[in-house]
């Protein structure tokens, strides 16, 4: 099952080409005729060169195309033990009632927690394309609780099992002339009907084995990284998880302007669960308007794998860009 201790996400706003730090919000119409779209498969392989290897990345009909697997080097980059984890998008709003309350209002790309570890997911795959090194889907999540479960002891939020957001996200392996950047651009919609009026986003998280223990932020004026604890935290520089060896690393980046009034971002959130023997980093925005937020909400996320060094140079190409 997925950790309790997993920052929830979600925010919207009804203005038009709403920019903020990776980000871009237009106006969203609900699609009522998805609700009868047939099963996708989301079984897929893609891949490319990178450095002395290839990245490999991994995505199934059991996490509704979310991507299960990514290697580099013969390593295994991420956890899938659940529905919850997996390097994913997902997102945590307050329904219209305040305080904001982690999982309780949180569409999950991957699946439900009653997922678990099972062969199927409660999120809907409505449309899959892949080819050579990039993908495409189009998904409609399930909220992370049945809407009779707690999280932390606070009651699910939502009435129903699947929401009515939806999620489109382009991944392809390889930017502009990084072969060790992985460029992911997900669109979030979000519907009227939630009655947000605040949202957290997680753009992009990464559930990844235990030994990437290594916790170091990029720092752009240096060019070098500095060394950070496990936290939990959040801070604002681009996170790096390593193995101590520094053979196997993963980065993750993502640039814009300055975020309006209604929101923040990026930002980046880091944990070390010892108890689950799993470590998590996020790209998170926030948002928030007090009339309500509905629309799509475009971020465009970097993720940096390879060895520490790939990922450091990867790093520094990208903020001078």
């Amino acid at each position: 099952m997925r950790l309790n201790s997993k920052v929830g996400v979600s925010c919207w706003v009804s203005l038009p080409a709403l920019v903020l730090s990776g980000c871009a919000s237009t106006l969203h119409r609900s699609d009522a005729a998805l609700a009868g779209a047939p099963v996708v498969s989301g079984d897929a392989v893609i891949r490319a060169p990178a450095g002395g290897s290839e990245i490999v990345i991994k995505t199934t009909s059991r996490t509704a195309g979310a991507i299960e697997s990514l290697q580099w080097g013969g390593k295994e980059f991420i956890d899938d033990a659940d529905h919850g984890r997996e390097l994913q998008t997902c997102w945590n709003g307050n329904a219209g009632v305040e305080p904001i309350a982690d999982e309780t209002f949180n569409p999950t790309e991957a699946g439900s927690l009653d997922d678990d570890r099972g062969a199927t997911s409660s999120s809907r795959l409505l449309e899959f394309r892949a080819r050579g090194n990039q993908l495409e889907t189009f998904s409609q999540p399930a909220f992370w609780l049945n809407p009779n479960e707690t999280s932390g002891g606070k009651p699910a939020r939502n009435k129903t099992i699947l929401s009515p957001d939806r999620l489109r996200k382009r991944v392809v392996i390889g930017y502009k002339n990084l072969p060790h950047a992985i460029d992911c651009q997900c669109t979030v919609s979000l519907a009227a009907e939630d009655r947000n009026t605040r949202c957290v986003i997680e753009a992009l998280t990464g559930y990844m084995p235990p030994e990437f223990n290594q916790f170091q932020v990029f720092d752009p004026k240096t060019g070098k990284f500095v060394p950070l604890d496990d936290g939990p935290g959040e801070q604002a520089l681009p996170l790096v998880f390593s193995t101590p060896d520094g053979k196997y690393a993963m980065g993750v980046f993502s640039r814009g302007p300055e975020a309006p009034r209604e929101g923040s971002g990026p930002t980046y959130g880091r944990w070390n669960m010892q108890a689950f023997q799993v470590v998590k980093w996020n790209c998170v925005f926030r948002l928030q308007n007090p009339d309500g937020l509905s629309g799509d909400f475009s971020c465009h996320v970097i993720v940096a794998v390879g060895s520490l060094e790939d990922v450091r140079t990867t790093l520094a190409a990208l903020q001078k860009m």
